[in-house]
Formats: C-alpha cells, structure tokens, sequence
C-alpha cells in the first residue's frame, strides 16, 4: 500500500454516523461493504453496492478520505490522490455489531 497521500494530515478520529450505511438505512436499501469517511465520520456503502452512497458523499463533500469499515480492514483511501494506505494502526471501532444485508 501507498503512503503518497497528500491528505494523510487530515484524517480525523471520527465517530460512526450510523450503524450501516446510512442512506440505506434510511430508504431500506442492501449494501457489500462499508466505507468510513475519515472526515466526518459519514457511513456510506462501497463501490461494489447498489447505491455507491460513500462515493456520492466524496462528490458532495470533498471529503477525500475514507476507510474500509465492514469488515474493519485495516486500509484507507484517498478519492482525490487515488492510492491506498495503511490505517491498521488507526483503525476506527465498531460502536455496536453491523447489521447484515448480503
């Protein structure tokens, strides 16, 4: 993984804004995986889900960071930079377990 980020500095200590991704939540949507937005602490759902909500929250909000949530993977990534980085040592939390949906 790459440490070529220009926003390392700006990753935050966030806390989760929902448990799920948090427009599906909302509308009763599915999701694959989880993505964490290391600005804000937005939950959205990755690339690979119907609704690609954690992208759509970077092209809302110019939040450049987010980090593999569900399952915690242990990396990050940079929208802007596009690399991948190493966050095992930084990793965020579950504050409670994950729902399921796939």
């Amino acid at each position: 993984m790459s440490e070529s980020c220009t926003h390392l500095a700006g990753i935050r200590d966030v806390t989760p804004s929902a448990d799920g991704c948090e427009e599906c939540l909302k509308t009763g949507d599915w999701w694959v995986h989880l993505r964490l937005c290391r600005t804000c602490g937005h939950v959205g759902c990755c690339d690979d889900s119907p609704n690609r909500h954690a992208t759509a929250h970077f092209h809302a909000t110019g939040h450049p960071v987010i980090e593999g949530y569900d399952p915690p993977e242990g990396w990050g990534w940079c929208y802007v930079d596009e690399v991948d980085f190493d966050l095992s040592d930084r990793m965020t939390p579950h504050p409670r377990p994950i729902p399921r949906f796939v």
